[in-house]
């Protein structure tokens, strides 16, 4: 396997050591996953990432074909080596600042100035999560928020779901899946409808109302929730957090938005492309649905459009030469 001090540089844009095809920031599974196909594919990539993943504090994933049980942060790690052995050079940090220097990118980091001809978007998005005592304690083990994730840990248990949305009455349905044990804790938003009320007591989900007020911890295991000065025994909380993309980069280059129920969102197209010629994004920072193995597919697809883009600009290149 080449490495890259042996490999032959294949691009036509030859402007210097310090000029790369594509610098991707953040390195969760969509970031590394582009990565490693880009690196495959011959690119000089630098990945910048500070180390600090969405699903950090959750022990295992599940649900990834392969992975099924492995820990977040070792499936990152094996990434990141696999990325590094097809010369996929690492930056840790944040990106301090981005812009358009004419046909190039520039983006600052801890370790100076990166020109790029190609830049790539991954930094995921931000859980926001309800301002109740013990839930940011509880995160990613007794509070949680996907049940594609942690149902089947918890089918048959005492299901609790704290409402921060009208969506929230559709968890509380999902998860019905799991357990005939649910109990939707209406908290300071209650149920949309005398209709939803009735949905959820036909599948018999126990409705609590009243504000949840905090969590009860014992040790370090969460036993029950606390509404209006009462306490009603559950094995786990689901809720739904808010969820903010990491888009200042994005937005600071002038990318376009769309506004929907879910807030401001950056658009890409199916390819990853933004608005701004050059730039592209992948995984949460524009998709909420985007989980670890969706991550993965669309970081090896945006690295696949992204490469032939740079072909393209390469056969321009030689053809303007001839």
């Amino acid at each position: 396997m080449d490495t890259a001090q042996e490999r032959t540089d294949v691009s036509a844009h030859e402007e210097g050591a310090a000029l790369t095809d594509v610098v991707i920031v953040g390195g969760g599974p969509a970031g590394l996953s582009a990565a490693l196909s880009l690196g495959r594919a011959r690119r000089r990539v630098v990945v910048v990432d500070s180390g600090e993943p969405r699903n950090r504090v959750a022990a295992h994933m599940h649900g990834v074909l392969g992975h099924d049980g492995l820990s977040p942060l070792v499936l990152l790690e094996r990434g990141r080596a696999e990325a590094a052995g097809y010369g996929v050079r690492f930056v840790h940090g944040e990106a301090a600042a981005v812009r358009v220097a004419g046909d190039l990118i520039e983006v600052d980091t801890a370790e100076g100035t990166l020109r790029t001809r190609r830049f790539l978007v991954a930094t995921g998005l931000e859980d926001v999560l309800p301002d109740i005592p013990g839930f940011r304690e509880q995160w990613g083990r007794g509070v949680v928020v996907c049940p594609y994730c942690d149902g089947w840990e918890h089918r048959d248990d005492v299901i609790g779901v704290v409402a921060t949305s009208p969506r929230s009455v559709e968890q509380a349905q999902l998860l019905r899946q799991w357990s005939d044990r649910v109990v939707y804790f209406e908290n300071v938003v209650g149920a949309t409808s005398g209709t939803d009320l009735e949905r959820l007591a036909s599948r018999g989900i126990r409705i609590e109302s009243g504000a949840v007020t905090g969590l009860r911890i014992e040790g370090e295991l969460m036993t029950g929730v606390e509404v209006d000065g009462r306490v009603v025994d559950v094995d786990v909380v689901f809720t739904g957090p808010t969820m903010r993309p990491r888009d200042a980069l994005l937005r600071a280059l002038g990318a376009t938005t769309t506004t929907s129920e879910l807030g401001d969102w950056v658009d890409v197209d199916a390819d990853g492309r933004t608005s701004v010629p050059g730039v592209w994004a992948v995984g949460n920072v524009v998709n909420v649905r985007a989980n670890v193995s969706v991550s993965l597919g669309l970081g090896s697809l945006v690295a696949g459009a992204l490469n032939a883009d740079l072909v393209a600009d390469d056969v321009a290149a030689t053809l303007l030469a001839v």
